[in-house]
């Protein structure tokens, strides 16, 4: 039988937002909160994703709003950096405080 609480617990759940609940995302916004910015490799290496999947999510991310891309040159070499924006940065603080009560409200 489930209780109010519960059930406000897991309505809590259906709330978070999707865009960044799918796993891979969630890994490269949860890097670019705790850094200015990153490159494409550096993510690549830390969330093990390939190149071609990091670049599908990033440009979910960059049409929502949540990150911001910028291409250059090192020398002759191309080079990606991605930074975290402030819609992204806020989107991210309400995803932890919805995870955090969603987690804190099941029981042991």
């Amino acid at each position: 039988m489930s209780t109010p609480a519960k059930n406000a617990t897991l309505s809590s759940l259906a709330e978070v937002d999707r865009l960044i609940h799918e796993p891979a995302r969630l890994a490269v916004i949860a890097l670019l909160y705790v850094v200015e910015s990153a490159d494409f490799i550096f993510l690549i290496n830390q969330t093990g994703l390939t190149w071609g999947n990091l670049s599908a999510h990033m440009s979910k991310l960059e049409e929502a709003g949540y990150i911001e891309v910028v291409k250059s040159f090192k020398g002759k070499q191309p080079n990606t950096m991605l930074r975290l924006t402030q819609a992204g940065r806020a989107a991210f603080q309400a995803y932890r405080q919805k995870m955090k009560r969603v987690m804190d409200g099941l029981p042991e």
